[in-house]
C-alpha cells in the first residue's frame, strides 16, 4: 500500500563502441582521453550502487585498453560501486581486456568473446617499388630506427625484437584476465590465451563471462522492472556531424579500411 514510497534502484550505464585507440579525426572510437570524463561522471552518481558498461569493440591499442581498464577499476574502488559489463557483437582483444574491469560479465549467446593475444600486421612493398622503378632511401641515427620498414626487406633480428615485445604485452593481458576471472576460468581442455575467440555460449562454459543476456533484461532481472537506467554517453560533436563527409577524404578512407579490417577478423 505504500509501494510508491519505495526507492527505485538506479544504475549508471556507459556505452563503449568502436575500435580502441586513434580512430581518426572525425570517427567515434574508444580512447582514454575521450572516455575519462564520461566514466568519472557515471561513477560519481551517488544514488547508483552499480555501474553498467556495454562494450562493442574488436580491440585496438593495448595501451588505451589498459588505461581504460585501470581507470574503471580505480573509480569502482574509489566510489565503492560494483561494475557489470555487457558485451554486444564483439568484446575481443582489447575489448575483452576492458570487459575484465567488470565484477560480472554478460554477453549474447552469439557475441564474439576472447582473442586474448597480441597482433601486429603490415604490408611489404619491396617488389612493388622495384617494378615501378622507385629507390628507397633511408638515413637514420640509431641502427634500429628503421625496423620493420614496409619498403625494405624484413630482417630476422627485427622480427625477433617485435616478438619479444608482443610476448611482454601478452603476459600483461593474461595477468589482467587471470586477476579478473580467477577460479572461474576453465583451462583444462583448451588454451584460453592462444588468441582464439568464441561465441558467447562457449565463452560462458570457459568462464570468460558469467552469463547470457543483454543489459536491459539482466538489469531488470537483478533490480526489478522499475529499475532506472541513467545513460552516460559521449555526444558526437557538431563539427564532426557537419563536416566529416567533406574534409580529408583520403585520411577518412584509410581509417575506414583499417577499422573494417579489425572488425572483419571476427566476422563482423
Amino acid at each position: 500500500m505504500f509501494s510508491f514510497f519505495k526507492k527505485k534502484k538506479i544504475v549508471a550505464h556507459i556505452k563503449l563502441n568502436g575500435v580502441i585507440g586513434n580512430a581518426g579525426k572525425f570517427k567515434q572510437g574508444i580512447d582514454f582521453a575521450g572516455q575519462e570524463e564520461i566514466i568519472e561522471k557515471a561513477f560519481s552518481l551517488k544514488k547508483a550502487k552499480i555501474v553498467a558498461i556495454t562494450i562493442n569493440s574488436p580491440g585496438g591499442s593495448p595501451v588505451q585498453s589498459h588505461l581504460i581498464y585501470k581507470f574503471i577499476r580505480a573509480q569502482a574502488k574509489k566510489n565503492n560501486k560494483k561494475v557489470v559489463v555487457f558485451a554486444e557483437d564483439v568484446a575481443a582483444s582489447g575489448g575483452y581486456l576492458i570487459a575484465c574491469a567488470g565484477d560480472e560479465i554478460y554477453a549474447n549467446s552469439s557475441s564474439i568473446i576472447g582473442s586474448i593475444g597480441v597482433i601486429y600486421s603490415s604490408f611489404g612493398f619491396t617488389e612493388l617499388i622495384k617494378k615501378i622503378g622507385i629507390e628507397r632511401r633511408v638515413h637514420t641515427a640509431g641502427k634500429n630506427k628503421s625496423s620493420l620498414d614496409p619498403f625494405q626487406e624484413e630482417k630476422s633480428e627485427d622480427i625477433e625484437r617485435l616478438k619479444k615485445i608482443q610476448l611482454d604485452l601478452h603476459k600483461d593481458f593474461i595477468k589482467v584476465v587471470e586477476e579478473s576471472r580467477g577460479v572461474k576460468l576453465k583451462t583444462d581442455d583448451i588454451e584460453l590465451f592462444s588468441g582464439e575467440f568464441w561465441a558467447g555460449s562457449k565463452a560462458k562454459e570457459l568462464g570468460l563471462i558469467d552469463g547470457l543476456g543483454n543489459a536491459n533484461e539482466i538489469l531488470k532481472e537483478k533490480f526489478g522492472e522499475d529499475v532506472i537506467i541513467k545513460k552516460f554517453e559521449k555526444p558526437k560533436g557538431w563539427f564532426s556531424k557537419k563536416f566529416s563527409s567533406s574534409i580529408n577524404q583520403v585520411d577518412q578512407l584509410a581509417n575506414i579500411l583499417e577499422e573494417r579490417s579489425i572488425w572483419q577478423r571476427y566476422g563482423i
